[in-house]
C-alpha cells in the first residue's frame, strides 16, 4: 500500500511549495521494535493519511478485537504483512509538511530481508534505526548500523522506542545510547542523533512529549524537517555516463543523465575509457539549447569532433578524473539466493556500462550467501571509470549480475586503494 497523499497537501502558497526541498530517508528496526507503528504514527499525526485509509485501518483493527486503530496497518500493506504482523518488502511513501517533502523507504527488520534494507537505504540521506527500550541494542541493530555505515548514509537517527514501557526512565535511554555509540565508533559512523519515543502513544514522534522533561532535543518529525539535506552534487566533478547515441544529419548527439557536477558549452571533456578528448559545442536540456547543464539533469551533448563514443562510455570535465581500473575492490551486500563464490564469472553494471568480470577474492570467505555483507575483489575484462563510493555514491556503486539470465546478484561500493 503506497500512500496516495498529495506531497504538497496543505501548502496553499505555490511559491513556498516550489521552494521546499525533499528528504529521502529510510527506516530500519529489529523484529517487534515497533517500526511499522512508528511510521504509521508519523503519517497519522502529521495528517498524511486519507480518511478512507484510516477508516479501513479502524475496521480491520476492530475485526481483530483491538480497541484502538493499529497504526502499523497504515504501512504493512501486503496481505502477508497484515496477517503475519511483520514488514516484508520495501514500501515507498510520500508525504509533506509546510517545511519539507519526504520520500520514506520503509524497510523490513528481519535478518532474511537485509537486502531489502540495502535497497531502501541506498539513496537515503538519513536512516532511522529503531530499538526497543526494553531490549536495547541487539544483533540486528548492529547490522542496520553497519549497513548505514557501508552505504555512507549522511545522517542516522537512533529512535529508542517503547519508552512508556520502561517508565520513561532517562537512565534506560542513556544506557542504550552509550551502547550504540560504542558500536558507531567502531563502524566510523559520521554521528547519530538519539531520540526517545513511544510510537504507540505518540511521544516525541510528531509532538514533543510531556512525559520526558529530561529530554531537551527535538521530536522526530522536527529533526526530519530541519536536518541538512545532502551535499550539492553540482559541485562534484562532472560525470556524464552516455546512455545512448543519436545520429542525425551526420551529427552525433550523446544522451544520458548527468550523474554529478556541471557541463558547459566550451568545456574540454575526456571520453573514458578511450582517453580521447574534445570540446562541447552544444547542450540540449528539455528540448532547448542551454549554455550549462547541472546534475541530475537529463541532456544531450554535442562534441566538436566525431569520436567513437558509445553507450557505457563516460564524459568527464576538469582535472579530477575518475580512476580507470580493471582490478576492483569493494564492500558488498549479496542480494541473491544463489551464493557468490570465488571464480564465478559475472557481469558488472556500473552506471550505463556493463562488462564481464571474474570474482578473484571474497575477503577470505568461501562464499557469500543472501544478505551477507562482505568484501570482493574483481578482475574486469575492460577498464571501468570509477570513483570511490565515499566520494560519490553515484559513480562509486555497481551491481554484479548473472551472465546467464541477467539476474541481480550483489550490490557493490567501490573502495579505491
Amino acid at each position: 500500500m503506497t500512500s496516495t497523499i498529495d506531497p504538497l497537501a496543505g501548502l496553499t502558497d505555490p511559491v513556498a511549495a516550489a521552494a521546499i526541498d525533499t528528504l529521502r530517508f529510510a527506516t530500519a528496526g529489529s523484529v517487534d521494535d515497533g517500526k511499522s507503528t512508528l511510521v504509521g504514527r508519523l503519517l497519522h499525526d502529521s495528517k498524511s493519511v486519507l480518511a478512507d485509509q484510516l477508516e479501513a485501518v479502524e475496521r480491520f483493527s476492530q475485526s481483530r478485537g483491538q480497541q484502538a486503530p493499529d497504526l502499523a496497518l497504515l504501512t504493512d500493506g501486503l496481505r502477508a504483512e497484515r496477517e503475519q504482523g511483520i514488514t516484508i518488502d520495501v514500501a515507498y511513501r510520500y508525504f509533506a509538511t509546510p517545511r519539507r517533502r519526504f520520500i520514506l523507504a520503509d524497510t523490513p527488520g528481519h535478518v532474511q530481508y537485509t537486502r531489502n534494507m540495502v535497497t531502501g537505504a541506498s539513496t537515503a540521506e538519513l536512516t532511522v534505526i529503531l530499538v526497543d527500550a526494553r531490549n536495547g541494542v541487539v544483533e540486528q541493530t548492529r547490522r542496520h548500523a553497519a549497513i548505514a555505515a557501508l552505504l555512507r548514509v549522511p545522517h542516522v537517527v537512533l529512535a529508542v522506542n517503547k519508552m512508556d514501557l520502561v517508565g520513561y526512565e532517562e537512565k534506560e535511554f542513556d544506557r542504550i545510547v552509550a551502547d550504540f555509540a560504542g558500536h558507531a565508533d567502531e563502524l566510523v559512523l559520521p554521528g547519530f542523533t538519539p531520540i526517545p519515543v513511544s510510537a504507540l502513544v505518540g511521544d516525541n514522534v510528531v509532538d514533543r512529549s510531556r512525559q520526558m522533561g529530561w529530554y531537551a532535543g527535538p521530536a522526530l518529525l522536527e529533526h526530519l524537517e530541519t536536518v541538512p539535506v545532502g551535499g550539492d552534487v553540482t559541485r562534484e566533478p562532472a560525470r556524464f555516463p552516455v546512455q545512448y547515441v543519436i545520429r542525425h544529419d551526420e551529427v552525433r548527439y550523446y544522451a544520458g543523465q548527468l550523474a554529478s557536477g556541471a557541463l558547459r558549452v566550451g568545456d574540454r571533456v575526456t571520453v573514458h575509457p578511450s582517453g580521447e578528448t574534445s570540446t562541447i559545442t552544444g547542450l540540449d536540456v528539455l528540448g532547448e539549447d542551454a549554455p550549462v547543464a547541472y546534475a541530475p539533469q537529463s541532456l544531450t551533448v554535442r562534441l566538436a569532433d566525431q569520436l567513437d563514443v558509445s553507450r557505457g562510455d563516460m564524459l568527464t570535465a576538469g582535472s579530477d578524473a575518475p580512476a580507470l581500473r580493471q582490478d576492483v575492490s569493494a564492500n558488498v551486500c549479496h542480494l541473491a539466493d544463489r551464493p557468490l563464490r570465488v571464480g564465478d564469472r559475472v557481469l558488472v553494471r556500473h552506471t550505463t556500462r556493463t562488462v564481464k568480470a571474474i570474482v578473484k577474492d571474497l575477503g577470505g570467505a568461501a562464499e557469500l550467501a543472501a544478505n551477507d555483507l562482505g568484501q570482493v575483489k574483481l578482475r574486469t575484462a575492460e577498464p571501468l571509470a570509477l570513483d570511490d563510493y565515499a566520494v560519490s555514491r553515484r559513480t562509486g556503486a555497481f551491481l554484479l549480475m548473472d551472465p546467464e539470465d541477467g539476474a541481480t546478484l550483489t550490490a557493490g561500493m567501490v573502495e579505491l586503494q
